[in-house]
Parts: structure tokens; sequence; C-alpha cells
């Protein structure tokens, strides 16, 4: 009540200053012979987002300080001798649920005799008029303390007129503007302008990182030259990008009231500042105004050495089993701590079983020790393909590789004698590697370039058009702008696989890299100005143009070019164009409807192709923050076979968009192994099915289910019925460390971690006598979040902490029927009840006192069937009732 009562006070001070004060505020300055007292308060509060979580409750500290002038050049540059007389901390209970009031009174905290000793250690400030030019105390103080007192300088860095600087702060090096009126000046800081030494890190795809939204806003009252009064409010809204109400608020005050003046002894005269440091007690170095960097002693954290003196094989294969996402982000925190040889002796001591699941924490851990456990024990040229895959692929998912990461993965291709899946697969790693290192801004380092050169390498000495798609695909992962006119070459020049791979690869660009000259290139290839090009090649160039800021004569040439194409490739064309109509946030939505408007372009002659491809789009699931979309895009041929599906699961969050997956399933020669003839204009082509896939937007090694009629026949004679592993593994989506410093002079540091559980298998069956396929592809995943935050100041440690679980499971069936006419298709896409956990924990430590607050719920989300469209619906209807009859 005492601290309530005197943010009123401080409230009235300000009012009544602004009622009758007249005139600008005078040049700073705290005149010679006088002593001044002022009261100082702080009150800080972390709450996490979530409703249903314990609220922070107040930490509030209460000081007498006392400012007083050591000297003063003509200039009008001061120094300041400040000095913490007493501080008093308590903490508020949290306030009761309903109720205005608090929960309880406030409990009062211990500040031990060295902590308050080194408290009342003066600082001196270097100030000209509002302005602190210069910090000096003792570098041997302990971070917290010295960060306290920064935070107490940075309330008497203001000036007395209005205008933009940048000043530096306890908060950084930051964008202030300042607005006069009477007695009043009013500072409004853009903490998103700060600059500070680089500390924390975060993932390269920003829809897995956080959304921070600070304020600052501090208002000074001035009366005769002599600073009154001081109120400054801060706060900052952390949440992750995709789940608002996963997050913390952060609220900070800071309060000076001048209460007492009286005569101090006189200033000695002195020739400069230098001098009249050297005059006081003590050895006062020059300090950084910015707060130093503090980190925390982990007490609880699970450590590797404790766990290997107890390890077991077998119970920790059934662990990981049991709950492997919550087991992966402890293992990836025991390794980040740990010593390279206890990495080395659990990977020797691990079951062979439990290996690969340790090598992905391992590189998610991208610690130096990790890293080089992984070096020696990995043996390129020994070890199982499975386990050589996991790690370049589990090096492809790092949401922020490193340098000495990339290295790794070059000196384990480097020169040796590999499996074509093993080859395949690094490169593969290489090419998404090298492209979220260049997003960090690192293109220039050596490790990039011997990537780069890897890659570039690799697709020159290509032999076979499989190596070569390999590369190309590499390069798409890549997204190097540099590399573009080597895919327009291969798209333009290749054969239809090589072609097909580099506009693949292509469109893996934003739009801002699809310049004039590309769309040129995508033009030629669509409207077979050079040569004739396979229809999946010239859709995809007409994607590109459509996809990226089209323009209008683009869109119109396309749809009048529909007249003139194939039944079944002119109606996906067109209904492509209708999808996106229908799709809000499409870049040619706008451009789409105006044209048209156009009788010319817009009729039923155009529209009403009776061709069965079809492409569909249409939402998943709709939050404040997240719209999750299922896209569906299925060509046939003419003669009704399936040619190409692609299924795309899309995340659109905060104007960004993230292929969450994409998988691809092409098949070719089927009217070969029916007995039909190939159309006229269509080429022969080789029985052959397989399927490529992206995910978290990395393009996955593709994958042959067979390739031509004997190995087909073969696999069906010897097919154990089990389907294909595309993949399988655990993945890091979240790595996010944010040390956020306050004016107080306190830090916040929030951590992310985000991982995945992920188990995708798809298997196609072809049934020649009954002339039917069925392609199915599932997808199982169990998703862990833990998102903490941490607050440490000399009196108390705050912890602000939650956690979520969440398991899901879809599955994408096709069932196509080619003995009727025209065939019969039946998609269907489930998902199942997707059970999630919620826990959330605010803990406190004060001395040897400690207290813990936890709330949490649980629940399930019920299974659920989507319809896609009604064609489809009647399809499934006739094909499932034949189905029970049979």
């Amino acid at each position: 009540m005492a601290l309530q009562a005197f943010w009123g006070s401080i409230s009235l001070l300000c009012c009544s200053f602004l009622s009758t004060a007249k005139g600008d505020p005078q040049a700073l300055s705290f005149p010679a012979g006088r002593q001044y007292q002022y009261r100082y308060a702080l009150a800080m509060r972390l709450d996490p987002l979530a409703v249903l979580s314990p609220g922070g409750g107040w930490l509030q500290a209460e000081a007498l300080l006392g400012v007083r002038r050591l000297w003063r050049d003509p200039g009008g540059e001061e120094l300041l001798r400040v000095q913490i007389q007493e501080l008093k901390a308590r903490q508020q209970p949290e306030e009761a649920k309903g109720q205005a009031g608090a929960g309880g009174p406030p409990a009062e905290i211990a500040l031990s005799p060295e902590a308050q000793a080194e408290l009342q250690q003066p600082i001196f400030i270097s100030w000209s008029s509002g302005k602190v030019k210069a910090l000096y105390g003792d570098e041997a103080e302990g971070a917290l303390i010295s960060n306290l007192k920064r935070g107490i300088a940075s309330l008497l860095q203001l000036q007395p007129h209005a205008g933009t600087a940048v000043e530096e702060d306890a908060s950084g090096s930051c964008r202030v503007t300042y607005t006069v009126s009477n007695h009043s000046i009013t500072k409004t800081k853009d903490l998103l302008s700060c600059t500070k030494p680089k500390l924390g890190f975060s993932s390269v795809n920003k829809i897995f990182g956080v959304q921070w939204q600070p304020t600052s806003r501090s208002q000074y009252v001035v009366q005769d030259g002599v600073l009154q009064s001081v109120l400054a409010e801060e706060s900052h809204m952390v949440a992750l990008a995709l789940r608002s109400t996963t997050g913390i608020k952060i609220s900070s005050r800071q309060q000076l009231e001048l209460v007492s003046s009286s005569p101090a002894p006189k200033e000695e005269a002195r020739r400069s500042l230098e001098d009249a440091l050297a005059g006081t007690d003590g050895q006062h170095q020059p300090l950084g105004m910015a707060s130093l960097p503090f980190r925390r002693g982990c007490t609880h954290c699970p450590s590797l050495v404790a766990y290997l003196k107890t390890f077991d094989g077998q119970r920790a294969k059934r662990d990981i089993s049991q709950a492997a996402a919550w087991q992966f982000q402890r293992f990836l925190q025991m390794l980040r701590g740990a010593k390279k040889r206890d990495v080395l002796q659990l990977l020797k001591s691990a079951p062979e079983e439990m290996l690969p699941f340790i090598v992905e924490a391992a590189v998610a851990a991208q610690s130096v020790a990790s890293l080089e456990a992984l070096s020696d024990f990995l043996d390129f040229s020994k070890e199982p393909k499975s386990l050589l895959e996991t790690f370049l692929y589990a090096a492809a998912f790092s949401p922020r590789p490193s340098k000495e990461l990339l290295r790794l993965v070059l000196d384990k291709l480097d020169g040796k004698q590999l499996a074509p899946e093993v080859r395949e697969t690094g490169a593969i790693a290489l090419g998404s590697l090298v492209g979220k290192l260049c997003r960090q801004r690192l293109r220039g380092l050596q490790e990039v370039e011997r990537g780069v050169e890897a890659i570039l390498a690799g697709l020159r000495g290509a032999k076979e058009e499989p190596e070569a798609v390999i590369h190309l695909l590499a390069l798409g992962n890549a997204a190097l702008p540099e590399t573009i006119p080597i895919l327009l070459e291969h798209a333009e020049e290749g054969p239809a696989a090589i072609s097909s791979a580099a506009i693949s690869a292509l469109r893996r660009f934003p739009a801002r890299h699809i310049s004039s000259e590309v769309k040129r290139a995508m033009r030629r290839i669509f409207h077979e100005k050079k040569k004739n090009y396979e229809k999946t090649c010239r859709l995809a160039a007409a994607e590109i143009l459509l996809d990226s800021q089209p323009l209008p004569m683009d869109v119109i040439n396309i749809l009048l070019a529909t007249g003139e194409m194939e039944t079944e490739t002119a109606t996906f064309l067109l209904r492509k164009v209708q999808s996106s109509l229908r799709a809000p946030h499409h870049p040619a939505r706008e451009i789409m409807k105006d044209i048209m408007g156009d009788p010319q372009i817009n009729n039923y002659h155009r529209f009403s192709k009776a061709g069965v491809s079809s492409s569909f789009l249409g939402p998943l699931t709709a939050t404040q923050d997240l719209l999750s979309t299922f896209g569906l895009d299925l060509l046939f041929l003419e003669g009704g076979f399936l040619r190409k599906s692609v299924s795309d699961f899309s995340l659109l969050s905060h104007d960004r968009r993230l292929r969450a997956a994409q998988v691809t399933i092409e098949a070719q020669g089927m009217e070969s192994m029916l007995g039909e003839s190939v159309l006229e204009g269509e080429e022969e082509t080789e029985l052959m099915a397989g399927m490529s896939a992206v995910f978290f937007d990395v393009q996955l090694r593709p994958v042959v289910f067979f390739q031509g009629y004997a190995d087909l026949m073969a696999k069906v004679l010897l097919s154990s019925g089990e389907p294909t592993s595309v993949v399988k593994g655990n993945l890091l989506l979240m790595d996010h460390h944010q040390v956020i410093p306050l004016q107080s002079g306190l830090q916040v540091v929030v951590k992310v971690l985000g991982g995945l559980g992920l188990d995708i298998s798809a298997n196609v069956d072809v049934n020649i006598w009954e002339q039917e396929l069925r392609t199915s592809i599932k997808t199982r995943g169990s998703l862990a979040i833990d998102f903490q935050a941490e607050l440490d100041a000399p009196f108390l440690q705050t912890t602000v902490r939650s956690q979520t679980e969440a398991e899901s499971s879809i599955h994408f069936d096709t069932f196509l029927r080619f003995s009727s006419s025209p065939v019969l298709m039946c998609l269907q896409l489930r998902e199942e009840q997707v059970p999630y956990r919620e826990i959330f924990t605010v803990s406190r430590s004060a001395g040897n006192q400690s207290s813990t607050a936890r709330k949490g719920r649980q629940g399930t989300v019920p299974s659920r069937e989507l319809a896609l469209h009604q064609d489809n619906s009647r399809a499934c209807s006739l094909l499932l009732a034949a189905e029970k009859e049979v």
C-alpha cells in the first residue's frame, strides 16, 4: 500500500506542475553546495499470457538516492556522485482472481550484507544538462548490482528540448523522441531500434520464432533547472509467432521523486574531470552504459555426466519411445553443456536402435563438443546408410546451422566413396545448410563458398540424369540468387527430368528474385518458343508466372493458351486459376479478379472443359496468429490416368509463409502397362512411379517406388506390404535465445525450444488385375514446446515457464480405378484425434526461500475427415460403395 501511495503522489505531483507551470524547462543542473535526496522505486512483473496460467506478482524495491555535484567546468559538464543509501525489496503476491486488490501482504526480501555494501558503493556520472556522457564505477562489481546502478543512471539521461536523438542507456544505444510541455518532458524510446552487443540466437525460419512488441515512455518534471521527478514505464510482449497465447508480458516501472535538498560540502577546485575523480575514494574505471550480460547458473538442469553414471540402454530406449519429443529436448540440453569425451562415450555405449536419436540430438545441440564427438564417431566408410542419412537430414533441418556444422558435413562428404543414397542426401543437406547460413548473412564464410562449389561441381560432373536432378534440387534448397542463370539454362535446354527439376528449384525462390529475365524464360517454356516441353514443365512455368507478382498480360496469355491445349492440361490450368481466385492471400488474386471481368476471357466456352484434372486449396485451421491450408493438385493424362498429384500443407503467420509439407507423387507409362496406346503428341515413357517431398522448406531426396515393368512385377510379387519410410526422426524446429535488457538495468532472458517427432511413410499399391491404384501417405507427429523466461535481480530470481505437448496423425489416401470410363478417383484426408497438454509454472527464489505455482490443462481435439470438393465426394461414394459390395 505504501508503494501504491507513492505512485499516486508522483502522479499528483506531475499533474500539479503541468497545470501551474509556464514556459519551457530551463537548462538542467545540480547547483553547487547542495545535496539532493531522491526516493527511488522499482516495480516489475512477469506474467504468462495464457489466461489459465498463474499470475507473476510484483517485484518491488525502494531506496533513498543521494545525488551531489563534485565538479563543473565552464562548458557546463558536471561530475555527479550518485549513491544508493539503502535498498529494501519485497515481493507482492499474485492478485486474487476477479479482484482489484492484491492477494495478500507483500513479503520482505532480505538482502545479504555483502549485497547491501556493494549497492552502497557510489557511481560517478559525467553529466551535461541532462546528457550522460560517461559512467564511472568499479569493474569488479557483480553484474547484477552493476546493472541496477546503470538503470538508475539511465533515469538521468534526458534533454530539456524537443527533438529526436540517439542515446545510450541500460537498454543499449536507442533512438528516442522528446516532447516538451511546460515543465514536463516526455521521452519515448524506440526499443526496436536499440543496438547492443549481439546476444542469443533465433531460428532462420521466423515463423518458428517469437514476436516481440516493446514500448518505453518516460515522464520528467523539471523546475528551476532541477529534476523533480521521473516516471519511466516499459512493457514487453514476447510470444510465439504461431501462438500468441504462449508467451510472457514484462511490465517495469522506475520512479524518482525529489524528497529533500540540503547543504553539501563545498566543491574543491579541480582543473579537470580526471582530477575530480582522483580526489574520490576507490578506483573508478569508465563503464559502458549498456547493461552487462548475465548468465544464471543452472542447478537443476540435466547433466550428461550424471546420466551416464546410471545409463541403461534398454531403459533409455523405452523412455524415448514413450516421450520422444520431451526426451529429445532433454538430451539436447544435456549435450549442450557436456564435454566431448562424455558425448563420445554416450555414442559408443548406446544401443544401435538408439543411435539415430542421439545423433539427431547431438546435431541439434550444435555445441563444439557435440560436433567434435560426431566427427570422431561417424565413419562414412563403415556406418550403415540409415545412420548416415539420419545425420545428414538432421543437419539439413537444423533451425540455425553454424559454420562448424557445415564444415563437418563437407569434411565427411569430401573425396569419399559413398553409397548413392548417402551421396544424394549429402547434396540435399549441403543445399539446405548453405541457404540457411546465407539467410543469417554469412554468405562470405569460407565454408559457405566451399559448400556452393561442391554443389556446382557435382552438377557439372553429373553423368546421369538422376545425379543432375539431385544437384539442381540442392540449388533449390540453397536458393542463392547467383545460381538463377544456371537453373534457367537447365530449365530451357535440359531434357524433361532435368528441366522439371530446374523449374522446381526456381519455384523455391522468393518472389523478389523472380526477375524479368526469369519471367521471360518461363514464358518461352510455357509457350514453347524454343522447343516442345513436357506438360508438367509447362504447367510449372505457368505457376511461377502466376505466383510471382504476375503481369496482367501473363495471366491473359495463359488463359488464352488453354484454348489450344489438351483437355486435361487446360482443365488443370483453369482450375488452378479458379483456386487462386478463392485464396485470399494469393498474390495474383486482385489481378485475376479484374481480368475475369472480361467476358472474352471468362466465359462458358473456356471454363467448361470436361477434364477430370483439378486444383483445390482450402483452410485447415484458422486462428488469430495462424492460417494453415491444404492444397491438392491432380493432373491426368488424356487417357484418364493420373500423371501427377501434389498435396501441400502450408502455414501462414504474420505475413510469412512456410511450406510445412509438400508431397508429390508421379506416375508415368501407365498406359503401356494396361495395353493402351499413347495419344498423339505425347511421348512414350518408361513405366515409373515415385515420390518427392518438401518438409519445412527442405527438399528431400526423391524416392522411386518402381522403375520399369520388370521392377514393378518384382516388387508386386516380393512386396512385404510395408510402406516406404520418407522421413523418420526428431527435428528441432524452434531454437530461440533472447536477452531483453530493461532500462532498470535488469534483464529478462527468453528461451524457446520446440521439438517435433516425425514419422512419414508412403505406399503405392498397383493391382494390375483389378486395374486399381492406391496411394497412402501417413504422417504422425508429436510436438513439444518449452517457453521459458527468466528474471534475475540482486535479490530475487523468477522463472515463468509454459510447456505444451500435442500429438497428431494425418492420413491422405488416393484410390483410382482404371477399369471404369472415365477413371474414378477418391481422395480421403483424415486427421485422428489430437491429445494436448499445457503446463504453466511460475517459480521464485530469494535467498533461502523459494516458491512455485503451477497450473495446467489437457484435452483432446476430436478426429475429423475433410471434405475436399463435390466431385470427389461423389466419386468416393461410388468407389467405396462398390468396394463394400465386393
